[in-house]
């Protein structure tokens, strides 16, 4: 009789045999931190919610966001909705459990910002009702699931599936994918703020402030213009 393999041996095995299809996603992670970086360095944010152990990593991901993962730099909008207490428990207690994170997005995204769902299990209705919000208000969402497909899933924009049925295991790719979306998101992110600055360069000169539709073309008059009978006008300096 072959011994039981041991905690250890069975996590590790599970582990292992997740990172396989793991390492399939790296387009759509790369993929994920560019889009992200733009969206920040233009003043965008990051909403984030999860429940459990979910609602950790997302706090996780936007205190790497907000702070840094490596290098100094800017810091980034991001918010962790659970960490909220007050108004999650208000929302709660007055709406109900499931609408607790779908409120908040109807509050807080604005049309370009990106909403990101965590669940292991991909049926949290409160995260699939903040999906739901996303969309309606104009927000990219996301989701990061355990095996696909699942409710959460089908609701968001794109999902990023952990091939697993070890609630351990897929939050524990959650986490990689966390730190990996700030890797690839650090690493756009000074291409995204060159772009900004570019863009927002005001240029001397009256003629090309018009052209930027700064200034308004024509003379410019200063004072107050005082019509009288037969239509002639005095300016007065004012």
């Amino acid at each position: 009789m072959m011994p039981a393999a041991s905690p250890l041996d069975t996590h590790l095995t599970n582990l292992a045999a997740a990172l396989v299809p793991y390492r399939e996603c790296e387009r759509q992670l790369a993929g994920w931190g560019a889009d992200l970086a733009r969206r920040l360095a233009t003043g965008g944010r990051l909403l984030v919610a999860g429940n459990g152990g979910s609602a950790a990593e997302a706090q996780h991901l936007t205190a790497e966001l907000v702070g840094k993962l490596h290098d100094d730099r800017q810091p980034l909008s991001a918010i962790a909705l659970h960490a909220e207490t007050s108004a999650l428990t208000a929302i709660a207690n007055d709406y109900g459990y499931d609408d607790v994170y779908a409120r908040q997005v109807r509050a807080h995204g604005r049309p370009g910002d990106v909403l990101l769902l965590l669940s292991t299990s991909g049926a949290s209705p409160n995260l699939v009702a903040a999906a739901r919000a996303g969309r309606a208000v104009g927000l990219t969402t996301w989701a990061l699931t355990g095996a696909a497909p699942n409710p959460l899933g089908d609701a968001c924009d794109d999902v990023l599936a952990v091939a697993s049925p070890d609630t351990q295991v897929v939050q524990e790719l959650h986490l990689v994918t966390s730190h990996l979306l700030c890797e690839y998101l650090e690493q756009e992110l000074p291409a995204a703020l060159a772009g900004v600055a570019a863009a927002t360069v005001v240029h001397p000169g009256p003629d090309r402030a018009v052209a930027a539709g700064r200034l308004p073309s024509g003379p410019v008059r200063a004072g107050v213009e005082v019509v009288l009978d037969g239509g002639t006008g005095t300016q007065v300096d004012a």
